[in-house]
């Protein structure tokens, strides 16, 4: 009898000790709410829609690690886009478009992973010090178009090293390959039709109490010709020399910074992103982040942000951005928050007035239209995370 109930016990322990050393979590958040923008569409109407994936892309995932002992883990994430509103498939339709990937992680040294994944300039700028990570003004507070690469910036057939923490110091890099013959660094002619782009990209980040510091480098080529294409044309530059086909490099440098004092968090960002054709001289987008966020209780926040963006070369233009917020905790997982952002845009691309358009690719309510240079907007959501 003893000798069966030790047996029972060692076989239940042998389990448990399976099972703590490989796990899969499935992770996500849905993203939903009411918008209303003043400007919208070439007439410059009143748009009031149903939007979601605005404070954070709606998506969910499965993340896996394996213990291989002494440290060595297998690691992968599977993560795909949603719409709430309809149900389909977020990034061109992918399955798992926004990361999908496997590899390798070392106690006290870092990951080396393999697949569809950030670049640096998400990593270590995006999250960590923009408007748009720091605020659930989220898609909507992130610059026109993301040209420069803070939330959308994701690298197929890539390889990336993440390092561990070194006293609050990380950095890492990641190249991805064009998988074509004959065009290791890029399509060589602006004829080519087929994926043909590589990217590499560094980035480094220092946390340490109350500040926090980062920089980051991407550089992709030939972007239009990604798989899916980066998305670098919009109205207010489809007028502009280096867009479309013809960009030979889209390359995006920025810095950022943090602190928090007691219940307030300060952050402000520097980004320079340079599109350069394969003839003519290049266009150029630089954008200044700086906010605040203060805890008046633990469930509620308020939140003010204003960014500066500027165009040059292709045009020359200028956008004003305030974004405010409210956001309230209804648990730990779900909270409710309430939008107001303005833009204003002035300048011209060739003969055309610039356009505002609040927010990235992935949410926004298109240029301000015709007869418009400014857009306001206001927003009710609820997010849930799981």
């Amino acid at each position: 009898m003893n000798k069966k109930v030790l047996t029972t016990a060692l076989l239940a322990t042998v389990a448990g000790t399976a099972h703590a050393q490989s796990s899969v979590t499935l992770y996500g958040l849905i993203d939903a709410g009411i918008s209303y923008a003043n400007h919208s569409g070439s007439n410059s109407q009143k748009l009031f829609k149903y939007d979601d994936s605005v404070s954070q892309s709606s998506r969910f995932g499965l993340r896996g690690t394996e213990d291989l002992g002494d440290g060595l883990k297998a690691i992968f994430t599977l993560e795909n886009g949603f719409s709430s509103a309809n149900g389909t498939a977020s990034q061109n339709g992918a399955l798992f478009g926004r990361q999908a990937w496997v590899g390798l992680s070392k106690d006290g040294a870092g990951a080396l992973t393999f697949g569809r994944q950030y670049a640096l300039t998400v990593d270590d700028l995006g999250g960590l010090f923009s408007n748009g990570g720091n605020m659930v003004a989220g898609n909507y507070a992130y610059h026109i178009n993301d040209l420069d690469q803070l939330t959308s910036s994701r690298i197929n057939n890539s390889v990336k090293f993440s390092s561990a923490n070194f006293y609050g110091l990380t950095f890492g890099a990641l190249y991805g390959f064009s998988n074509q013959a004959g065009a290791f660094a890029g399509a060589p002619t602006v004829g080519a039709t087929t994926g043909s782009s590589r990217t590499y990209s560094f980035g480094a980040a220092y946390a340490n109490g109350p500040l926090g510091l980062g920089a980051a480098y991407t550089d992709i080529r030939f972007p239009a010709l990604s798989t899916p294409a980066f998305p670098i044309t919009a109205a207010n530059f489809s007028a502009a020399p280096g867009t479309g086909n013809t960009v030979r490099d889209l390359r995006t440098f920025g810095v950022g910074a943090r602190y928090t004092i007691g219940a307030a968090t300060l952050w402000g960002l520097y980004t320079n992103t340079n599109l350069e054709p394969l003839t003519g001289s290049s266009t150029r987008f630089t954008a200044y982040d700086a906010g605040a966020k203060y805890a008046i209780t633990q469930a509620l926040s308020a939140q003010l942000g204003y960014s500066y963006m500027h165009l040059s070369g292709g045009g020359n233009g200028h956008w004003n951005q305030i974004n405010a917020a409210v956001d309230y905790n209804l648990s730990k997982r779900t909270d409710v928050y309430f939008l107001t952002i303005y833009q204003d845009a002035s300048g011209k691309v060739g003969a055309a007035n610039l356009q505002a358009q609040i927010g990235d690719t992935t949410s926004f309510f298109g240029s301000s239209g015709t007869n418009s240079q400014n857009q306001l907007a206001f927003r009710v959501g609820l997010r849930h995370k799981f």
